[in-house]
């Protein structure tokens, strides 16, 4: 695995030494540079430090682990692939994300998920491990996007205005989530025994990359939010 010392390279340098990397990276000392991984595909990459906006956008079958925080727009529009943060991200995770999994210990900021979507056999899969910021899953088209509240305030599990113009894909959160305010267009319930059978595997992975116990996080009930409509801006238009 080739070492790339980050500490005195912008991100332009930083990206072409990684683009000319022939196999796997590990980078050390990075410290806010941007676009990381780009476009990349079948390289396993690690972060030591904390990358800047844009890690692993585009990715495209390739995995990316960051010993560290994370800062806005990790997997913007990711195709295939894998991203696990060990600590938190910033606004924008997982914009319009059609594939591949973006794992996360810590919490999230706003708008994680915004756009996310399926593209035919891919189902693109987000595990906030902490807490999420407002705007959660907004304009969700497709995929799955699921909070364990780990270490959370209680009934603080995600901020203001969760799903809204939610029109496709699965949200999971951990607990019975009863004072959280949803919008008109989407149903939240208790999960079911099948409902928890179609995740079961991403948190066993989950809690494997993060040394959870999977006993631990189904000991507690989650709530699954699902769209009503496909349609959900019918109500702004004058005309039906």
């Amino acid at each position: 695995m080739k070492l790339i010392d980050a500490k005195n390279l912008d991100y332009k340098t930083l990206n072409e030494e990684l683009r000319q990397a022939d196999g796997d990276c590990t980078i050390e000392g990075c410290c806010g540079q941007r676009f990381i991984a780009a476009g990349m595909s079948d390289k396993t990459l690690v972060i030591n430090g904390i990358p800047g906006n844009a890690l692993g956008a585009y990715l495209n079958n390739a995995n990316i682990t960051v010993n560290a925080n994370a800062q806005d727009a990790v997997g913007d529009t990711m195709n295939e692939g894998k991203i696990i943060i060990h600590g938190n991200i910033g606004d924008a995770a997982g914009y319009a994300m059609r594939g591949g999994k973006i794992y996360v210990r810590g919490n999230a900021g706003y708008r994680a998920g915004i756009h996310m979507k399926a593209y035919k056999e891919k189902i693109p899969v987000m595990i906030i491990g902490g807490c999420a910021g407002s705007f959660l899953g907004e304009y969700q088209a497709g995929g799955i996007i699921i909070v364990l509240g780990l270490n959370c305030v209680e009934n603080h599990i995600v901020g203001n205005f969760p799903c809204t113009g939610m029109h496709g894909g699965k949200m999971y959160l951990r607990g019975n989530c009863k004072n959280i305010k949803f919008p008109a267009q989407v149903t939240a319930r208790p999960a079911t025994s099948e409902d928890l059978d179609e995740i079961c595997n991403y948190l066993s992975e989950y809690c494997s990359d993060f040394a959870y116990d999977i006993d631990d996080i189904l000991s507690d009930s989650f709530t699954v939010i699902t769209p009503d409509s496909r349609n959900p801006y019918k109500q702004m238009y004058v005309a039906n």
